[in-house]
């Protein structure tokens, strides 16, 4: 197997990703999830997954899809990257252990079906909030903690973002 198709390899279907995760899970693994567009892949991007891979010893990334981002009220001219990219890009990372797509506005179909041990998010959620109305929720929060899972967030690195890095370019 070549090295791209090690990564190509970490990009699965949701069935396969289940499959995956009952392997680990029968070893006694801890699974972690996260999401997000990332869209230009950036220094607060992997501090973000390497942090977010602490929590456990598997990560699962599930990456918004083309559509999605555009429907996130992201600027007309995003992604940047495309999902195939930015998946691939993502999966690039040595602590990131699958990949999936999710065209949803939210993962919360992803994370009901894979049931992951811990849900992590950036910093600007809360994770003690209830609340799922209020802008600091986390989607899938209330699903991971009834079957004991836990939710975390992570802090970022400040003064990276994709937004900032594309007024950089201009």
């Amino acid at each position: 197997m070549t090295r791209f198709e090690f990564l190509q390899n970490k990009l699965v279907s949701i069935e396969e990703a289940k499959r995956r995760i009952i392997s680990w899970k029968l070893k006694g693994e801890k699974i972690c999830f996260t999401n997000g567009c990332f869209d230009i892949l950036h220094l607060g991007h992997v501090n973000y997954l390497a942090a977010s891979a602490d929590f456990g010893n598997r990560l699962i990334v599930a990456v918004n899809s083309d559509d999605s981002v555009r429907r996130l009220n992201k600027a007309d001219n995003r992604p940047i990257n495309s999902e195939e990219a930015r998946m691939l890009l993502i999966a690039a990372l040595g602590f990131v252990d699958l990949v999936l797509v999710f065209n949803e506005e939210t993962p919360l179909d992803l994370i009901k079906d894979l049931q992951p041990d811990v849900l992590i998010k950036g910093a600007d959620y809360d994770a003690s909030e209830h609340d799922s109305s209020n802008i600091k929720y986390i989607v899938g929060s209330k699903e991971v903690r009834s079957y004991g899972g836990a939710v975390c967030t992570v802090d970022f690195v400040p003064g990276y973002s994709t937004t900032l890095i594309l007024k950089k370019g201009n």
